[in-house]
C-alpha cells in the first residue's frame, strides 16, 4: 500500500520540514510502520551534508554492549573522513544512534562514500550539497519529533510513510532512497517493479552498488545512472516508462526539481495540485488539504504521464 507525497516552491523557501510532517502523518494508515523524508535545504557549493546511522532503533535497546559498538563505529567514521581528507565543520547526534555532519571534502566523493560503508554497522542515509534524508520507525509526527524537523527550511521534499510487505520493520528497509553514491537524488515509490533484478544486475554491471533489496532503491540508481550519462532528468523518467515493468507511481527529487512519473496502466494514486508558486503531490488528495485552509481543485495525471517542476 504505502504513501508518498511531494511538494516544490517555485523560486522561494518554506517550512517545508513541518508542511511534508503534515502530508504524511494524513497518509498514516497506508504505512504505519516508518516514515522517510528526503528535505532540500539551501546547498553552498563547498559544503556537502551527510546523513548516517551507527545502528538500528531496535538494536539499541540492547543494552551496553551496542552501545560500546556504536561508540567504536562512530569514532570509525571520524577517523576514516580524517584519513581521506574530510573537513568536518559541524556536527549533530539527531539521535543514539543517527549523526548530520557538515564537511569539506575536495577528494573523490564515491571512495569516501565506500570507505564508510566499509564499517560494519554504519550506515549513510544520504549524501549531498543539498539533500537531508531521515527516516525511522513510527508515523511522521513521532520521526520529525524525533529529529526536529518542524524548523526545516527549504525548497523542496518528498517522502513515504511504508507498510512492510516484503521485508523487515527497520531503518534499512525504509524508504526514501538515496541514489548512491549520486549526490541529491532521492525517491519514493508506491508499486512493484517486475523486472527489478535484470536491471539491478545490469546497474552492478555498470560498477553501481545497491544498499538493500529494494525496488525504489533501483528506480533512484536507474535515474542517477541515466542523468550521469545524458544529463536529463525528464528524458530519464520517460525512459524508466518503458524499461522498469510493473505497477508504479514513482516522485523523484534531485537538488533542485521534483519529478513525477506513473507506468502505463496508472493503477496506483497520485493527486496533484499547482499554483504559481508551488506544486503538492500525493497519494491522496486529503494529504494535500492538510497545509491549505482553503478550497482548492486537484486533478489526476493521466497513465505514463512524466511531469517534472524546478525549484
Amino acid at each position: 500500500m504505502c504513501g508518498i507525497a511531494g511538494l516544490i516552491y517555485k523560486g522561494k523557501s518554506s517550512d517545508i520540514g513541518q508542511e511534508l510532517t503534515s502530508m504524511l502523518q494524513a497518509l498514516k494508515h497506508r504505512g504505519p510502520d516508518s516514515t522517510g523524508f528526503a528535505l532540500y535545504g539551501h546547498p553552498k557549493a563547498d559544503q556537502y551534508i551527510m546523513r548516517f546511522k551507527v545502528a538500528e532503533q531496535e538494536e539499541v535497546k540492547k543494552g551496553f554492549e551496542i552501545r560500546k559498538q556504536m561508540k567504536e563505529r562512530k569514532a570509525a567514521v571520524d577517523a576514516r573522513m580524517a584519513e581521506m581528507g574530510a573537513k568536518v565543520e559541524a556536527q549533530e547526534q539527531a539521535t543514539d544512534y543517527a549523526y548530520r555532519y557538515v564537511f569539506s571534502f575536495d577528494g573523490d566523493l564515491r571512495r569516501l562514500a565506500d570507505y564508510i560503508e566499509d564499517i560494519e554497522g554504519a550506515e549513510i542515509l544520504s549524501l549531498g550539497h543539498a539533500l537531508e534524508l531521515i527516516k525511522d520507525l513510527g508515523d511522521a509526527n513521532r520521526v520529525s519529533a524525533q529529529y526536529g524537523l518542524d524548523d526545516f527550511q527549504g525548497t523542496h521534499a518528498i517522502g513515504h510513510t511504508r507498510m512492510a510487505t516484503e521485508s523487515d520493520v527497520d531503518i534499512r528497509s525504509a524508504h526514501p532512497y538515496w541514489a548512491y553514491p549520486f549526490n541529491d537524488v532521492s525517491v519514493v515509490h508506491n508499486g512493484q517493479l517486475t523486472n527489478y533484478w535484470n536491471n539491478r544486475r545490469a546497474l552492478e554491471r555498470r560498477g553501481h552498488r545497491f544498499m538493500s533489496n529494494c525496488d525504489s532503491e533501483l528506480i533512484a540508481v536507474y535515474l542517477a545512472d541515466s542523468m550521469d550519462r545524458d544529463g536529463d532528468l525528464e528524458e530519464s523518467m520517460h525512459r524508466s516508462i518503458s524499461e522498469l515493468d510493473g505497477v508504479f507511481t514513482y516522485v523523484v527529487a534531485t537538488q533542485d526539481r521534483v519529478g513525477m512519473a506513473k507506468d502505463v496502466m496508472a493503477a496506483k494514486p497520485m493527486v496533484l495540485y499547482e499554483s504559481d508558486d508551488l506544486i503538492a503531490l500525493a497519494s491522496e488528495e486529503v494529504a494535500i488539504r492538510t497545509i491549505f485552509p482553503h478550497e482548492i481543485d486537484t486533478y489526476d495525471p493521466y497513465e505514463g504521464e512524466v511531469r517534472v517542476w524546478q525549484s
